[in-house]
């Protein structure tokens, strides 16, 4: 019954469809409005605003003679159709196709097509138009569904935008333009690879050279002082502002020819090895070939050097010099090669001085300086970095307390707000309280480290000291801990300490003070580290097996840790420590001796720049040259 009924429902649906269908018109009250024609490229009885757009990828004479062919064959293409106007001829020349960028002529077709004053484009072919697939497809489509439309006329490939069957096909024409340019950069880069590294590299012209008949790089000798003055007065301690100023003042030439300097310029002059006859190849490179945008090479490219390619303007040492200051500018260096120093006697022996402002040393080079020592009387080299814990023979006189067996409770376990500590963290050094104040106005310090020993100190400086730091400010009198900032060389102490850069550290530290000479000394094996939750989270799921920090107590945002040893003692053995820490009152003044400068260590290989006073001499030369010159001409 139901089945029936369903059925019955069924048929009068298709009856209804049926009637609807050939339902009867009645011709006295039905008029047919036909669509109006649609713009088509073989129509030539519609009159139609025509653009024609012209580009050449290449500015050389060849390519220059292809685009003014181009413009000839289409201006005489257009009259050829009565009822076309001809509104502008769009022409790039020596632009990429693969990117909008730089093409003026064609953002101006496209402006102009949407403020309507084009209905038509006319280019040679798809890649004339565009190399780049994302951008010609949507750069069709917009121009599609403008109020009024605009359409594109491809003639090589024939193909109308405006055509419903034209989009498959523009597709794929897009694509193989895309892939052709793609093709070409791989090319290029391969023939720019066997050219830079086959004893040919490129030597465009520079200030202070010229191209000679063969187009090697030869010294000019009106542009030349120009350069060596740059790098003398740097080296002198000009700065790149200050060097700009003068040059300018001078009437001295750019290499574009202008006479007005600028700060970054001048930098662009000092970062240029051929000043010093060498050749670096790759500098940069186009990762993308579609935009075009150059990246600096930081290895992701080969590289050649060419070593003495041509004559040098200033000497090599003169330019890795240069390259030193300019690297260490930003941390506020003014020295031309810090020194690295190793204290040699005293109660510091094997720390070595950290200039604040130097990048250049690395963990290996302290590592080393501290091992250039030679053991003293009675001490016995370990041959490595770490030395042997000492061996202590405790006697113990009659009626004395025998301290064997206890241990010197840390004050780590202690309230922290008034011990004296330093902790470490982004890059920055920042001392409690309690430890400036001890310093009181001595707030001028220098920092020094034992790599081998783990230890780091920090003693009173005179505020004339290259290496001195402020490390507190006053406010009515009361001295405050003030943050340090250590950019150039926190990476370098956690290295050396074998720390975790996202970690923040914390070590109590013990005074040594002598009249108006302190010094504070940390163990860094004794640290304490605060981790974030969601780090500590992270090494639990790796579950590893070296982990030696365990969560101790939270601190605000982070969970409190110690070293694993720290759980089954107090602290160190009563001797030991005194070991350690020995009273100033049992070391005589040779031993005391905080204020020694140390030994200088040289790291690495040896410089030789230029002495000061042939730079004095030269700069005052030249610019004594500048004012005669310019009383001549007045």
């Amino acid at each position: 019954m139901i089945n029936q009924s369903k059925k019955q429902k069924e048929t009068e649906q298709k009856q209804k469809i049926h009637r609807r269908v050939y339902t009867k018109i009645d011709p006295e009250n039905y008029e047919f409005i036909p669509a109006k024609k649609q713009i088509d490229y073989y129509d030539n009885d519609i009159p139609q605003r025509v653009a024609v757009y012209a580009r050449v990828s290449t500015d050389n004479i060849q390519q220059t003679s292809s685009y003014e062919l181009q413009k000839k064959y289409y201006e005489e293409f257009v009259i050829r159709h009565p009822n076309w106007t001809l509104v502008k001829i769009y022409a790039d020349e020596g632009i990429s196709g693969t990117s909008m960028a730089h093409r003026d002529e064609f953002l101006a077709m496209i402006a102009d097509c949407r403020a309507g004053k084009i209905d038509m484009i006319i280019t040679k072919s798809v890649s004339r138009f565009a190399r780049n697939v994302v951008d010609f497809l949507s750069m069709v489509q917009s121009l599609a569904e403008l109020p009024h439309p605009v359409g594109i006329f491809f003639e090589s490939e024939c193909i109308f935008s405006l055509k419903d069957d034209s989009q498959m096909a523009l597709s794929f024409q897009a694509t193989m333009a895309q892939e052709e340019s793609h093709i070409r950069s791989r090319s290029m880069e391969t023939s720019l690879h066997m050219r830079l590294d086959g004893g040919l590299p490129l030597t465009p012209k520079l200030l202070g050279y010229s191209h000679d008949s063969n187009g090697s790089l030869i010294v000019n000798p009106d542009e030349a002082p120009t350069v060596k003055l740059i790098f003398y007065m740097y080296l002198y301690g000009y700065s790149t502002a200050e060097i700009a100023e003068a040059l300018t003042e001078l009437g001295r030439k750019t290499y574009l020819g202008n006479v007005t300097w600028t700060p970054g310029a001048i930098v662009q002059v000092l970062r240029n090895e051929r000043h010093c006859g060498d050749v670096l190849t790759r500098k940069t490179f186009t990762p993308n070939y579609l935009n075009h945008l150059s990246k600096k090479n930081r290895g992701d490219r080969m590289q050649s050097i060419y070593r003495n390619h041509h004559e040098a303007i200033v000497s090599r040492d003169d330019y890795i010099a240069v390259q030193h200051l300019l690297n260490n500018a930003k941390y506020g260096n003014k020295s031309i090669l810090p020194e690295l120093r190793v204290i040699d006697s005293g109660l510091l022996r094997g720390y070595v001085t950290v200039n604040p402002r130097w990048a250049g040393f690395k963990a290996p080079d302290y590592f080393q300086a501290a091992a250039s020592l030679s053991p003293t009387n009675g001490e016995n080299d370990t041959g490595g970095f770490i030395e042997a814990e000492p061996e202590i023979h405790v006697t113990v006189e009659a009626g004395d307390f025998d301290m064997r067996g206890f241990e010197i409770a840390r004050s780590e376990f202690f309230d922290s707000h008034r011990r004296p500590y330093v902790t470490f963290q982004d890059k920055q050094i920042k001392f409690s309280t309690d430890c400036v104040r001890k310093l009181g106005k001595n707030n001028m310090v220098e920092f020094l480290v034992n790599p081998r020993e783990m230890m780091f100190a920090v003693r009173t400086a005179a505020k004339d000291s290259r290496h001195s730091v402020p490390c507190s400010r006053v406010s009515n009198g009361i001295y405050y801990p003030k943050t340090i900032s250590c950019a150039a060389y926190m990476d370098t102490l956690f290295q050396i300490f074998g720390w975790n850069s996202d970690y923040k550290y914390r070590i109590s530290g013990t005074l040594f003070q002598k009249e108006n000479e302190a010094v504070y000394l940390f163990n860094m094996s004794d640290a304490e580290v605060f981790i974030k939750p969601y780090l500590i989270a992270g090494s639990a799921e790796a579950d590893s097996p070296e982990d030696d920090v365990k969560p101790l107590s939270v601190s605000g945002t982070r969970v409190r840790a110690v070293p694993q040893e720290w759980m089954s003692s107090f602290g160190n053995q009563y001797y030991l420590h005194q070991h350690i820490f020995p009273p100033v009152e049992s070391q005589s003044e040779n031993d005391w001796k905080i204020r020694l400068e140390g030994q200088l260590y040289d790291a690495g290989e040896k410089i030789n720049v230029t002495g000061f006073d042939e730079l004095k001499s030269f700069i005052t030369q030249e610019l004594s040259r500048g004012e005669m010159e310019e009383n001549a001409n007045g």
